[in-house]
């Protein structure tokens, strides 16, 4: 008895530990995407994905997180959303000074997450925040709300597109459906010349982001599932949805990919254990 005590208080004080070093660091976490031959680049593509910041800083004013980008040489640097809190100045104020400091190494197109949704949608309620965030990025990013952008690098011609589902589907505990009339009444169809990129900040419709037709779907949202289990997975969403199937990682069907970020901060459950956050390195060749 006194030995399984022992052992317990020790697993105990090593997860506790873990947390409080998960809290403060990051990893870069990297990706290689075989793009059909109709859209293979003369060389490789390197794009940052960066999602679920919510306001949290490594380093003075992020600076850790700005030189891990910028060693990633990236040609585009893509924003999947929730880079700040629902109704928080302080962590829009942040998000502001770090998207400006990205877009000084790459092109930035973001996209918005449930919380950057929620704020749009009702300016009154959160005295136009979104709106006077956005104002203050429009002349650094480009902002793709229900909207696409045409890309062309290194010879490769692509699409990427932000799509916001409707706020009913970041429901507590039951998945709401998503029809696919619901994407196509907000972003049309998929550009079938162009490689299509979508950013969706929510993985769990991942089936329906791909019948729509994207290449390759870039989403965060779940925070790695906050707790991860080796070879399983994450272990619960911020939604309370246990054991999500799109929880972080790299996902593939055929020709179509789906990466998940894990996130880069925290928010509702401010935990992370043996799900260290991530800056997402893409390379399209």
């Amino acid at each position: 008895m006194k030995k399984l005590a022992t052992v317990i208080g020790s697993m105990t004080i090593f997860g506790m530990l873990e947390i409080f070093r998960e809290q403060k660091c990051f990893r870069v976490r990297k990706y290689k995407i075989d793009v059909p031959d109709r859209w293979k680049p003369d060389r490789p593509v390197h794009m940052v994905f960066l999602s679920d910041l919510h306001g949290k800083e490594y380093g003075e004013e992020n600076e850790k997180l700005v030189r891990a980008v910028r060693q990633e040489a990236p040609d585009l640097i893509f924003c999947g959303g929730d880079m700040l809190v629902r109704g928080r100045e302080d962590t829009a104020a942040k998000a502001v000074r770090f998207i400006r400091k990205l877009s000084a190494i790459a092109p930035v197109f973001c996209a918005n997450g449930n919380h950057e949704q929620k704020m749009r949608e009702n300016p009154e309620f959160y005295d136009n925040l979104y709106q006077r965030y956005r104002a203050a990025l429009d002349s650094d990013v480009c902002f793709l709300e229900n909207d696409s952008a045409d890309i062309s690098v290194n010879g490769m011609d692509m699409t990427v597109t932000g799509l916001e589902i409707p706020v009913g589907c970041y429901g507590h505990l039951k998945k709401r459906p998503l029809q696919m009339q619901e994407i196509q009444s907000r972003i049309g169809y998929a550009e079938k010349d162009r490689y299509q990129i979508l950013l969706a900040h929510n993985p769990v419709y991942m089936e329906q982001y791909q019948e729509w037709g994207a290449k390759l779907t870039l989403a965060g949202h779940l925070h790695g599932g906050i707790v991860r289990i080796p070879g399983i997975g994450g272990l619960i969403t911020p939604q309370i949805q246990l054991f999500p199937k799109y929880s972080g990682d790299l996902y593939y069907d055929g020709e179509y990919y789906g990466i998940v970020s894990r996130g880069l901060g925290t928010h509702t459950v401010n935990i992370r254990l043996f799900n260290m956050a991530e800056l997402v390195s893409v390379s399209l060749e």
